[in-house]
């Protein structure tokens, strides 16, 4: 559901008849009060607020609205037709929204981000679902285990106290002693008991005669002659040598049938376990092929009206703004934001692909960075950048997807630079012991740390774990270019290599980004 949020009806009305030509649901609230009392009670995909209301502004609104639990997954749109200034924008993105619009407002724009909003927003929650499955289904998995050994502890209590067969014989296999319980299985003293016939005592007994010092074991089926009945057993026999030479033989039968029926009752539960797990897991795995489907076609429809927006925009600006600098400049900025959504879209369509499975290989790093290098030739020419690469190894690795872990540290480095500052880059790795960054080097160890280390602005380490984050961004955009996604597949594509990534920085004097990968995937197995 959509909430728009203004104190203006004339305002409201136009968009909610365009909303709900393409089929949104949608509720009104004319004051920021109203809203909030709203957002209380009904969960919202995307809530359209305007800034200049009455009472409470659409800045404060958004602010309260983060304080609230339950919206806390919704996304917040602003829209303006005063506050338009950019002290105002980056107000509206610190208040928590995730877009600023300023009015007019073009209908196809609104539209299309509407749907990515709500569509973002219904994949959240069909995820958080899945996951809420998936632990109601580790829990249920967790009480089955805890069921199964109070049941094993009992069947082992309930083994220790029952009666048992026990008996002795001669070197030569002659009986010597049974006790009381043997008489229900067998017609004498000196005679084997009764078996099924599958079973051939006889033969059991020569094979039990010939076991080596470790024993014989193997479950026969006895005859109870009091209950006319076969029960499984478990025959034991162990050899009692003195100085060498065979003086007995010591032997019991222990009843095992209620373990027998336990285990068959297990093996169907397991079963039945095991075939509702597979059918969980192929229906994962059509939901990530139809996403997979879905990201390139909501990403192929996005960059074709783009590209049409980015071709009449400099058509018009060549053609009919020749001689108005002020408009060429805004034409201008909006090129450039469609070209920053264009690469937005190319890398979420990178991002969503690092699921798509790939195989590993063997995989020469020198060629790989000597490529890269090569790629980034005029960039590095034009920095005057330094870049310094090590020797690199030969990895078991996913050749396009280690390629992207070191495309975008390298591409990071030459971008956040220090004005005035030369880049300083340096890439190398070291064989060491185990998977950890500060694990000891180690000339035969089983896995390399790999170093990209520069002298650009750096960053406070206390957001070292943002961003690794999808979207998240240190740096002002008018500054520094990107998409806040590159990062994120980086590490993404170190963890599909079984590894780990870190990075150590300091504002102002650069950064060191650390992985580790496995030498051969045979090692984590």
């Amino acid at each position: 559901m959509i909430l728009l949020v203004d104190d203006r009806s004339e305002n409201i009305l136009p968009l909610k008849k365009i909303l709900d030509l393409h089929h949104f649901t949608v509720d009104t609230a004319y004051s920021g009060e109203e809203a909030l009392k709203k957002v209380l009670k009904t969960d919202y995909s995307v809530i359209i607020l305007d800034v200049q209301m009455p009472d409470m502004d659409g800045f404060e609104v958004a602010n309260a609205i983060a304080g609230f639990g339950r919206a806390k997954h919704t996304s917040i749109m602003f829209l303006s037709a005063v506050n338009t200034d950019k002290k105002f924008i980056t107000q509206g993105y610190t208040s928590g929204g995730v877009d600023y619009l300023t009015k007019p407002v073009d209908p196809d724009i609104l539209v299309l981000k509407v749907k990515m909003l709500h569509k973002l927003y219904e994949q959240q929650q069909a995820l958080r679902a899945t996951q809420a499955s998936l632990q109601q289904e580790i829990e249920v998995r967790k009480q089955a285990e805890q069921a199964l050994t109070m049941r094993m502890q009992e069947l082992q209590t309930v083994l220790a106290t029952l009666p048992q067969l026990a008996f002795t014989a001669g070197p030569d296999g002659r009986l010597e002693y049974v006790n009381q319980h043997w008489f229900r299985f067998a017609r004498s003293p000196v005679a084997l008991p009764d078996t099924h016939p599958d079973d051939d005592m006889a033969v059991i007994w020569r094979e039990a005669l010939q076991a080596p010092d470790t024993g014989y074991s193997r479950e026969v089926l006895l005859h109870d002659r009091e209950a006319d009945t076969y029960v499984c057993h478990l025959l034991h026999v162990m050899p009692v040598r003195q100085q060498g030479q065979l003086i007995r033989w010591i032997g019991t039968f222990t009843n095992i049938q209620d373990q027998k029926q336990t285990a068959e009752s297990l093996e169907k539960e397991v079963a039945l376990r095991t075939s509702e797990l597979q059918r969980k897991n192929s229906a994962l795995e059509r939901s990530n092929q139809e996403m997979q489907q879905f990201t390139w076609v909501v990403s192929h429809d996005l960059k074709e009206p783009l590209r049409k927006i980015q071709l009449m925009s400099d058509l018009v600006k060549q053609k009919y703004l020749a001689d108005n600098p002020e408009a060429t400049a805004y034409l201008d900025r909006s090129i450039q934001s469609s070209a920053r959504l264009s690469t937005m879209i190319n890398d979420l369509l990178a991002y969503s692909q690092l699921s798509a499975p790939e195989t590993f290989q063997q995989t020469d790093l020198n060629d790989l960075l000597t490529t890269l290098r090569i790629d980034y030739e005029v960039i590095i020419r034009q920095k005057e950048a330094i870049v310094t690469i090590e020797p690199m190894p030969v990895i078991e690795a996913m050749p396009t997807r280690i390629r992207q872990v070191f495309q975008n540290l390298l591409s990071n480095a030459l971008k956040f630079v220090r004005p005035g500052v030369p880049p300083r880059i340096a890439i190398r790795a070291e064989r060491i012991s185990e998977c950890a960054t500060d694990a000891p080097l180690d000339p035969t160890g089983d896995f390399y740390r790999f170093t990209v280390s520069d002298n650009g602005i750096g960053f406070d380490e206390k957001f070292s774990n943002r961003i690794f984050v999808i979207f998240q961004r240190l740096n002002n955009r008018d500054s520094y270019e990107g998409t806040g996604i590159g990062l994120a597949i980086a590490h993404k594509n170190v963890s599909a290599h079984h590894g780990l990534f870190s990075v150590r920085s300091k504002a102002n004097e650069g950064s060191c980004f650390t992985f580790v990968l496995p030498i051969t995937q045979r090692v984590i197995e």
